[in-house]
């Protein structure tokens, strides 16, 4: 199995993980006299089963990601730490950008005017090349995903 395979297993574990708990906790209670439309103890059984289903995957994913290098030197687990500061690090750029050129709302010419603190321009630069760092590594990744055999353990 691909590394790739593994990483969309996980999502739909994940998925199907928080559906049966939702499912589970509406028929917790019901009227007295009527019956649950589901066993929740039986919904809760079939959580446990996916949740081990889910711990498995993604201690393989886990040992993959350790021993797999997306280039040398760098592993996976590397990148994935590099793509998660480039994607917190582009956010707060633009966030930053946005905030100082949000209009005021003035209602007179004898209030108060405001005047960006930053450099909204350098800051939409820096903003592009994050961007364009994190598309070229996210691109990357998932060549690596697509092309590594998941690790049993």
């Amino acid at each position: 199995m691909l590394l790739a395979e593994a990483l969309s297993q996980r999502a739909d574990l994940t998925t199907r993980l928080a559906e049966l708990k939702q499912r589970a906790l509406r028929n917790a209670r019901h009227q007295e006299g009527e019956a649950p439309a589901e066993d929740p103890m039986e919904l809760l059984a079939e959580f446990e089963r996916l949740a081990g289903d889910l711990e498995v995957r993604v201690l393989q994913i886990n040992t993959t990601n350790l021993a797999t290098e997306i280039e040398p030197g760098i592993t996976m687990t590397a990148a994935l730490a590099r793509r998660d500061a480039l994607r917190t690090r582009h956010r707060m750029l633009v966030e930053l950008a946005d905030a100082a050129v949000q209009p005021r709302d003035r209602f007179t010419r004898t209030e108060l005017r405001y005047e960006s603190a930053v450099d909204v321009r350098a800051l939409r630069q820096a903003a592009d090349d994050a961007a364009r760092r994190l598309r070229e590594l996210d691109t990357r990744i998932q060549q690596v995903n697509w092309s590594t055999e998941l690790q049993e353990r």
